[in-house]
């Protein structure tokens, strides 16, 4: 690929290096810690990482590459590497490429141009995106964007000790019990709120006398792509944070990186503590390929930065310990030369080809194998629960049947874990966990820190580490916050790694409306279409007690089988109701019969002939009410309980709409981005074409108290639109006669 463009992507600061380096002398009286052999390595694959980017924009000219943001002038990182052991698991910046290099030696520059290339038989990705990872090198992939990779890697230091502690042989951690995870970012990402709530969190954790052996790397070049970070801010803001231990060191000098890594590494290995080192470096060939550095940055100071190449700094410790600068730099040219012939082999092999390549990894799913294994979760031992369910046989509230399911679950499942915010002690704040902390001890339920991204950091964490963690985020308005630990982290894993790594999780999630006397828009909402379009993701919804224990096990059985990443909705204003239609009548216990509900599957309330209404959640006793009030007028009923809100029942949809020729829709979500404009498209992509209506809460925030009447559907509202709806049809049927 050399010579394939007029001005050669890297040119200035390769002929930088090469000349520094064939005018280096020994040095006399310096002490080296790293033998000529080390260094070696290490020069390797900091020359291999330093091509890798050039030749990565050579392939871009070309039309073979598709991702020029790379690691140069980070080198270093592979001293950091090699200072730690190899099965140390690594969640690694995007800069991070001398590190995994270092790791996979120079086999691994192929992995990282099948990656560039887009190739389908890349090892890892397989195509689909340029992540550093290895199930076999200990790197768990990342995309690493604004540090969202910080809770998972705190979450997984968290969890190793507790996988040992409460399940050492179902859990099976891949990695040793001294083992260091290790956390790559850069400066600009340490000023976001993901990682400063990360390394708050491990600091937190920590001081409350817990294990977390996770070493910080802030590899800090100095720039966010284009703004300048203020010197001396990371040393600032996290040089003298309290419990957290700080490292520092020049990424010119690979004997201060080496010293500077192994002592942080011991910290991390034998207090079982954060630590944080600090790899002050330069970056080079611009952010990306697609950045104009010389718009904001003078060819002058580019140029400056050469004289701080961490590849010159390992050449001069090869240069100390014997080796002819000649020989340095044929090694740095053997790199190139193997890069090269690699690229020769690789053009040309197949990328993805369809769509269903492409969503392969994406989420599977074993019904059989599900509906087994969430059998087994339904066994109760002899012997008092000490929680607030019903007992078994008898009616149980919503909130009842969840903490009984939870409880059998934690009893039948040693992985399980549940945590969140009051969940433990308190019970929840509705009661739901209650008694479970005390049953199951605190290893096992517990609470968290206040802070919704490190929950879900720590869920991430927990499933690679081999548990199956259940999530609390304690009302659906705090997710919105932390919604990109589901979409960028959780729902990916799979994707990134073609299954090779997985972070099962089932996120509980109290939500959505009508609660009377605590209220407003944080404990109110209905806004769950950010769930609906995250690829993979499963987001069920019971309404009842009996399908909310048979769909939460189901959850917790497709997260062990297939790694499933879902979300249990669950409506807070039914928690706790009794009663369907009056006072006193127990019209909406049920009693847990065992057993699971498929996914995407819906359930049949009620059957009638005039009407179909497709409903779930608070819209379900609300439709059952409806169709009552509609019994008297002699309109016969059909009402679907959707369940599954993500995938939706489309089988179940279209076979009850057909069923009476013409739909409702009742939604209590909101107009604009509501489960019911996933229903109607359904309908109509596959041909229904009767009449169909939607009827909706409106598109507004959920005010406190008597005033979110206005927005929010209602019973009257519902009927008036069946009536119509009805009433339509009937006179086009009296027109046709």
């Amino acid at each position: 690929m050399a010579g394939t463009s007029p001005t050669p992507p890297g040119g200035a600061l390769d002929a930088h290096l090469r000349g520094a380096v064939q005018n280096l002398i020994p040095r006399r009286g310096i002490e080296h810690r790293l033998s000529r052999a080390e260094l070696e390595l290490i020069f390797d694959a900091q020359a291999g990482s330093r091509h890798v980017d050039i030749v990565a924009r050579e392939l871009q000219a070309g039309g073979q590459g598709f991702y020029t943001i790379g690691s140069a002038g980070h080198e270093s990182n592979a001293v950091i590497a090699a200072a730690l052991r190899p099965d140390d698991p690594a969640l690694l910046h995007y800069r991070s490429g001398a590190f995994y290099l270092f790791r996979s030696g120079p086999d691994g520059s192929r992995d990282i141009l099948q990656g560039l290339m887009t190739l389908a038989e890349e090892p890892i990705a397989g195509g689909r995106h340029k992540v550093f990872g290895n199930r076999e090198l200990h790197i768990i992939p990342q995309t690493s964007t604004i540090a969202s990779h910080l809770p998972r890697a705190v979450g997984l230091a968290i969890s190793l000790p507790r996988a040992y502690r409460i399940a050492p042989d179902t859990a099976a951690p891949r990695w040793p019990a001294d083992a260091v995870v290790v956390c790559s970012f850069g400066d600009a990402s340490a000023n976001h709120s993901t990682a400063v709530g990360a390394i708050n969190t491990a600091l937190n954790t920590a001081y409350r006398g817990l294990p977390v052996p996770v070493l910080f790397i802030c590899e800090d070049n100095g720039y966010g792509i284009s703004v300048p970070t203020p010197k001396g801010w990371i040393e600032t803001a996290y040089g003298s944070r309290p419990g957290l231990d700080y490292f520092a060191c020049d990424g010119t000098d690979p004997e201060a990186v080496y010293a500077a890594a192994t002592a942080a590494a011991r910290v991390v290995r034998e207090r079982r503590r954060p630590a944080f080192l600090h790899l002050r470096c330069a970056r080079f060939l611009a952010h990306a390929g697609s950045d104009a550095e010389i718009s904001y940055r003078s060819q002058r100071q580019i140029e400056a930065d050469y004289d701080r190449d961490p590849l010159l700094g390992t050449a001069q410790g090869l240069v100390d310990l014997g080796v002819r600068p000649a020989e340095v730099l044929d090694r740095y040219d053997a790199r190139r030369a193997d890069l090269d012939h690699q690229v020769q082999t690789l053009l040309g092999r197949p990328r993805l080809g369809s769509a269903e390549e492409v969503m392969g990894p994406l989420a599977p799913r074993h019904p059989d194998q599900v509906a087994d294994r969430a059998l087994g979760l339904s066994k109760r031992p002899s012997m008092g629960s000490g929680n607030t369910s019903a007992s078994p046989g008898t009616g149980a509230t919503l909130a009842e049947s969840i903490n009984k399911t939870l409880d059998d679950i934690l009893t039948n499942e040693a992985r399980a874990i549940v945590f969140g915010e009051d969940v433990g002690v308190k019970g929840g704040v509705y009661g739901v966990t209650r008694g479970l902390a005390r049953r199951h001890g605190a290893a096992r339920v517990f609470d968290s820190v206040l802070d919704e991204q490190s929950i879900l950091g720590l869920a991430l964490g927990s499933g690679l580490a081999g548990l199956l963690p259940i999530p609390e985020i304690q009302y659906l308005a705090y997710l919105h916050n932390a919604i990109d630990q589901l979409r960028g982290e959780a729902a990916t894993q799979q994707f990134f790694s073609t299954d090779q790594f997985r972070n099962p999780l089932v996120l509980r999630l109290p939500g959505l409306s009508y609660q009377k006397g605590f209220g407003g828009h944080f404990h109110n909402d209905n806004a769950i279409a950010s769930l609906r379009d995250i690829p993979g993701l499963v987001v069920g919804c019971p309404s009842q007690g009996d399908d909310a224990a048979a769909m939460l096990r189901t959850l917790v059985a497709a997260g062990l089988v297939d790694g499933t990443v879902s979300v249990f909705l669950e409506p807070i204003a039914l928690y706790h109701r009794r009663d369907l239609a009056e006072p006193g009548d127990d019209g909406w216990l049920s009693a847990d019969q065992g057993g699971q509900v498929p996914i995407g599957s819906a359930r049949v309330r009620r059957e009638g002939d005039d009407l179909t209404m497709i409903t779930f959640g608070n819209g379900v006793p609300m439709s059952l009410l409806v169709a009552d009030r509609l019994a008297v007028d002699g309109i016969e009923t059909t009402v679907l309980d959707l369940r599954w809100l993500k995938p939706l029942p489309i089988d179940d949809i279209v076979a009850a709409a057909a069923r009476t020729g013409h739909v409702l829709v009742v939604d209590e979500t909101r107009h604009s981005g509501g489960v019911g404009e996933g229903v109607i498209t359904a309908l109509v992509e596959h041909g229904f074409d009767q009449m169909i209506e939607r009827v909706a809460s409106q598109d507004s925030f959920i005010p406190l108290g008597s005033a979110s009447d206005h927005v929010l559907l209602g019973p009257d509202e519902i009927e008036k639109a069946a009536h119509e709806l009805v009433g339509i049809n009937r006179a086009a049927a009296r027109r046709a006669r």
